[in-house]
């Protein structure tokens, strides 16, 4: 009778897990989409309530995409090498070579 309880306490529980999963994305989805209207460009209207102001809504970039005057940085900002899998396994031996670990281990052995 106990090992019910268990069965139906732990299903109740999933099924409540799951719920507030899918309840979760849903309002995530939502959430990504809305698209938010600067601050400086609200005026009010006759009602006293803010009015978005004519013009296009533009989205906001991250900070760390823009430069100290507030300009956004039009160039990359990690530039990588592409090289060989023989370029690559050179590097890991010569690191591998140099641990101070294999340098006890050479010393060890003799």
């Amino acid at each position: 009778m106990l090992h019910l309880i268990y069965i139906l306490a732990f299903t109740v529980l999933a099924f409540l897990a799951v719920g507030n999963l899918i309840r979760n994305l849903m309002t995530l989805g939502i959430e990504s989409q809305r698209s938010y209207a600067p601050q400086g460009r609200f005026s009010p209207n006759s009602t006293g309530q803010p009015q978005v102001g004519y013009g296009r809504v533009r989205s906001v970039p991250h900070p760390e995409l823009l430069d100290e005057a507030g300009n956004i940085v039009n160039e990359p900002f990690l530039v990588m090498r592409s090289f060989t899998v023989e370029d690559a396994r050179e590097q890991l031996d010569a690191l591998y070579n140099s641990s101070p670990s294999k340098n006890d281990e050479a010393h060890g052995e003799v």
